[in-house]
This record gives C-alpha cells, structure tokens and sequence, in this order.
C-alpha cells in the first residue's frame, strides 16, 4: 500500500500561528511526506519554510531562538520603526507603515525560498486583494513578497503592490485556505488558529482593542465556516491558542507548549482515517504465462521382437 498523498493547510492567526508547528512535526515524525501546502498569514510562513525543505524541528528552532530572547527581538522590531515622524500617518492605511517584506527579512531569514520554483513541495499562497474585494492565491513568481503580501495585516503593515494590486492579509478573505492547494491530494488536513475570544483576567466585558481584534475573530471563523461546508477538510486540527493574542510572539515557547498536545491529536486522527479508509494498493503486474506442457505419448509395444537365442 503506498502511502496518503497529503494536503497541508495553514491557516491564519498571527502569533497563534506558532501551533502549526507541532502539526508539521507530527507528520514528520510519522515519516510521511507532504505532496501540496496552501497558507494563509502566519501559515504562509510555516507553509514556505516546509515547503522549502525545512523540517517541523528546524522551524521550532529557528522559532524559539528568533524570539526566545526578548531583548533581542524588540531590538529587532526597533529597528523598523519609522525614521520620521510624519511617515508615522503618511498613506491610507492608518498606523501601518511597517514593511511586511522587512519583516520577513528581519525575522524569517534564509528560512524562506527566494521563488516558488524553489520549493521542494507544490506551494500556494493565499491574499486579499483590497481595491478589488477578492481572494488572490500567488502559486508562481517571487516567493518572498507573496508571503509578504498574505500576512499584511492592515494598521500594522503597508499592503504589498503586486501586478498592480494593493495587497494585504489573506486572513481576510479566506483564514484557511482548504480551497487553495495546488494540487489534487488525498487527504486534506487543516489547522485552524483563528481561535475564538476568550475572557481574560476575571473581566466581564472586553475593551476596545479586545473587543476589536475578537471581532475580527469571529468574522474570520465564519468565513473559515462557509469555506468548510464548500469543502470540508478531511481532518481539522484547532489547536488550544485561545489564551495568546495576535502579536504574542515572544510567548513562542509558551504557545508551543500550551499546543504540543495537537501532535498526538494528528497522528490518532490520521491513524484512524487511513485504517477506515485504505488506499487501493497499486495493481500487481500479471505473472507471465508458464510454458505450455507437451502431453506424454504412451509407450509404444515392440512388435515382432526378435526371439532370445539360447
């Protein structure tokens, strides 16, 4: 029997995103390969970096020594700030003068291929385009500005101008993006990090950002809602990231303790789905017709056999 061809998706939930980890590591652990990934924001990132032959161990790595050290990650993020003041407010978009393209240069590094051509696994990404309304997935080209352009969230980062579309988050428009992969597979699994709006600290009403960022929440959980009922994945993985925020990356190591347990929950549900649901094993070559037995011929009697001689 030959083994599942696989569709991973990542979806979309900035620093919540860091529980795709465990996921990537599950599957590695089981020594299965990955034929497609399609990502969404922080699951592009995941995404490109499996895609372009990084392990799931590799990426918590690089993970936990990119922001294990809080100093150093702050000193990183000063660094983009706006030079001047008057960039601070200068476009349409707000607050969101920080260069998505730096931020991947700044923090993710070598870890991304330069072009989708050099992935080793067929890689999609999705993003929103603003001006237009509509879901765009990037499958060609330059690697970096598409994943540039899916994590783009707005009064955060500028859009990226790609083909002449003003791009931004793909969470936006489609949070898991089981619709994008890029080519057919067999099993499609999800990880969805959208979350849900927790309460914290004995509050009974949010505040204003809170309220904000838990309504974006639960927008982007019905939008992943509408998608699933279109195409349900195959297994749906939701790890318990309720408690972090959108921007708590130097909680790495905390997100991916509280998520570890979504390692277990992967294999048990892959175990299960392939045993329910066997491939067909590849047809046997026919074996080659044996050659065809003569029939023996009886035994002729002599006749007429000459008498002994005494």
């Amino acid at each position: 029997m030959s083994d599942p061809k696989i569709g991973l998706v990542l979806g979309g939930g900035g620093a919540r995103g860091l529980g795709h980890i465990p996921v990537i590591e599950a599957l590695d652990e089981l020594g299965l390969s990955v034929t497609a990934i399609a990502g969404t924001s922080i699951g592009a990132i995941m995404g490109a970096a499996r895609a372009g032959g990084l392990s799931g161990a590799e990426i918590r790595e690089r993970t936990v020594e990119t922001f294990g050290n809080r100093t150093a990650a702050l000193a990183r993020l000063w660094s983009l700030r706006p030079k001047r003041f008057g960039d601070l407010f200068a476009g349409g978009f707000g607050l969101g003068q920080i260069d998505p393209e730096k931020i991947l240069e700044t923090f993710v590094g070598d870890a991304l291929p330069p072009r989708f051509a050099d992935c080793r696994v067929p890689f999609a990404v999705v993003a929103t385009d603003f001006y237009g309304g509509k879901e765009v997935v990037l499958r060609d080209g330059d690697l970096r500005p598409a994943v540039a352009a899916s994590i783009a969230l707005p009064t955060i980062f500028k859009p990226v101008i790609l083909d002449g579309a003003a791009l931004i988050d793909g969470g936006v428009i489609n949070p898991v993006p089981v619709d994008a992969l890029p080519v057919p597979v067999d099993i499609v699994i999800a990880v969805d990090v959208v979350s849900f709006p927790e309460p914290s600290d004995g509050k009974v009403a949010p505040g204003a950002m809170e309220a904000i960022v838990g309504a974006t929440q639960l927008l982007m959980q019905q939008v992943a809602a509408a998608k699933f009922e279109k195409r349900p994945p195959d297994i749906l993985i939701r790890p318990p990231v309720n408690a972090f925020h959108v921007l708590d990356f130097l909680k790495a190591r905390q997100i991916l303790a509280a998520t570890e347990p979504a390692k277990d929950e992967v294999k048990r549900k892959l175990a299960r789905m392939i045993e329910a649901h066997p491939l067909e094993p590849v047809a046997e070559l026919p074996a080659p017709p044996q050659p065809m037995a003569l029939p023996k011929r009886p035994r002729r009697r002599l006749i007429g056999r000459a008498k002994e001689t005494n």
